[in-house]
């Protein structure tokens, strides 16, 4: 059984820094791409960050861009997102996800975790 398990979220300042991890377990994840997705209230959910097996091109969405860095180990299956210079329209509940790269692939979800700003 596929499992994504978030953690790392919590109420954090305005410009104040947090760190996601996201541990996948139940198969193998060779040649995955993995990364974030968050769902502000009201939203529809938006891509945040991935990145492919190799580690290489991460690709960021322009609203976090020079502000969050997405990395993995691969031993640990593991992915995570260091968020810093935090602000208010950060607050979302943060989803990690697991996608092979063959076209057409479903991807994994975890089950969230909540990421709050205060201003």
């Amino acid at each position: 059984q596929v499992q994504l398990v978030e953690s790392g979220g919590g109420l954090v300042q305005a410009g104040g820094s947090l760190s996601l991890s996201c541990a996948a377990s139940g198969r193998t994840f060779f040649g995955y791409d993995m990364g974030w997705y968050r769902q502000a209230p009201g939203k529809e959910r938006e891509f945040v960050a991935r990145i492919t097996w190799s580690g290489g091109s991460p690709y960021y969405a322009d609203s976090v861009k020079g502000r969050f860095t997405i990395s993995r180990d691969n031993a640990k299956s593991t992915v995570s997102l260091q968020m810093n210079s935090l602000k208010p329209e950060d607050t979302a509940i943060y989803y990690c996800y697991a996608r092979s790269s063959v076209p057409g692939a479903y991807p994994y979800w975890g089950q969230g975790t909540q990421v709050t700003v205060s201003s």
